[in-house]
């Protein structure tokens, strides 16, 4: 995973918290539903990104 993909998808998991709380705030359900969307896509990202990387280590290891 390159570093910038870490730092957007941690920025998008961040950004859903945010809205999440601001929603409960303002007592506005589209905000908290976008941002459990924001937590939730930066989280399956992150996952997508640890699996990748982990196949590719896997991969190495059966290769030597």
């Amino acid at each position: 995973m390159g570093f910038l993909d870490k730092v957007r998808n941690k920025s998008q998991v961040g950004r859903g918290h945010v809205r999440q709380r601001v929603g409960r705030a303002t007592g506005s359900r589209r905000l908290r539903a976008q941002g459990r969307t924001d937590r939730i896509m930066g989280g399956a990202r992150q996952l997508a990104e640890r699996l990748k990387d982990a196949g590719r280590d896997i991969r190495r290891s059966l290769q030597h």
